[in-house]
């Protein structure tokens, strides 16, 4: 494979692809290789992320407005990168808005890259899988122009965003994205949330769980293992911010949320 041949079939792609990639008929030494690269970025070929990853540019392009799968950039920042949260919903096609922030989970921290109008964000795996050394629990691989890439499941992306609503785009926003998903393994789901060892959290879900009962089929099994879990003193769905108090979740909830105020300006 010629080096023009690897470019036409990796849109975006890191060092580390070129490394792993067998049949590339290119020099092993890394130096020998960004120069390489440098050159074809100088050439109108690719056009650089960050050190280390790039995209490549369509022939005839112009390298500074080509369109870019900004899901593969994602899933390219990290070799253990999983989209996660508001991004994992946008891969579904399950997000109710589109953003121009794409996060995603890795094992390390990183700080934000921003490409273009684009802005990337890691955040780190839960503490509790990484020490179970199961960042990978919940997750799917999603084929996205020929390349594989690795998103968390609409099952943990249900529990992530409730667990962060800052990475989900707020409430209503996460409300209204998750009613666009008709069916959870909710075993799954459950399975999850008790690998995280968070009281919270699974209030959090249980209560999300107990508002959409009927179109998720939940059942009293799922609920009376999220109860099982719950917190011994009342806590916040958002910190810092009062509501009522949902007894059976131990879980004080903004009255915003609790009646679905958005719905009264639409």
């Amino acid at each position: 494979m010629t080096l023009l041949d690897f470019f036409a079939k990796h849109p975006v792609f890191s060092l580390d692809d070129m490394r792993s990639c067998r049949d590339l008929d290119a020099s092993s030494n890394m130096r020998s290789r960004e120069s390489i690269l440098a050159y074809h970025v100088r050439q109108g070929r690719l056009t650089r992320v960050r050190k280390g990853l790039y995209v490549t540019v369509p022939a005839g392009g112009d390298p500074a407005a080509c369109p870019v799968d900004p899901y593969l950039v994602a899933a390219k920042l990290a070799g253990d990168a999983v989209l996660a949260y508001h991004t994992a919903l946008e891969v579904y096609g399950k997000a109710y808005s589109v953003f121009e922030r794409y996060t995603f989970q890795s094992g390390k921290p990183l700080r934000p890259v921003r490409f273009r109008n684009l802005r990337f964000d890691c955040a780190l795996f839960p503490k509790a899988l990484r020490e179970a050394k199961e960042e990978h629990f919940a997750t799917a691989t999603v084929e996205r122009v020929g390349l594989d890439i690795r998103v968390a499941t609409v099952e943990r992306t249900l529990v992530d965003v409730l667990d962060r609503p800052d990475l989900g785009g707020g409430w209503e926003e996460i409300w209204r994205s998750l009613e666009m998903i008709e069916y959870f393994d909710l075993d799954l789901a459950v399975d999850y949330v008790s690998r995280l060892h968070n009281g919270t959290t699974a209030a959090k879900v249980g209560y999300y769980l107990q508002q959409h009962a009927r179109p998720l089929m939940v059942e009293n099994r799922h609920l009376d293992r999220l109860r099982a879990l719950l917190p011994k003193q009342p806590h916040y769905l958002e910190r810092g911010k009062g509501g009522r108090f949902v007894r059976e979740w131990n879980l004080v909830v903004p009255a915003a949320l609790a009646d679905r105020r958005w719905e009264e300006t639409t």
